[in-house]
């Protein structure tokens, strides 16, 4: 999936907010996590205000549909 795609189905989520639309957000963000690792996800939480909608915070990871916590250093 390109980023310009997962932007523009995020959008459509977050449009509607709500726990299910959550839930989808989450399996978009696995797939960008996937293809195009953490940095573009952090980039989109933040572009698209996923913080304040869903509570995504940048930094926390994506896989399989799942919001994991943030990596350790």
């Amino acid at each position: 999936m390109t980023l310009e795609r997962a932007k523009q189905l995020l959008e459509v989520q977050a449009g509607f907010g709500g726990p299910y639309n959550a839930n989808s957000s989450k399996l978009i963000l696995s797939e960008v996590m996937r293809e195009h690792g953490q940095e573009a996800v952090n980039d989109l939480i933040r572009e698209l205000e996923l913080e304040r909608i869903f509570g995504f915070r940048p930094g926390t990871r994506f896989a399989g549909g799942l919001a994991l916590d943030a990596l350790k250093k």
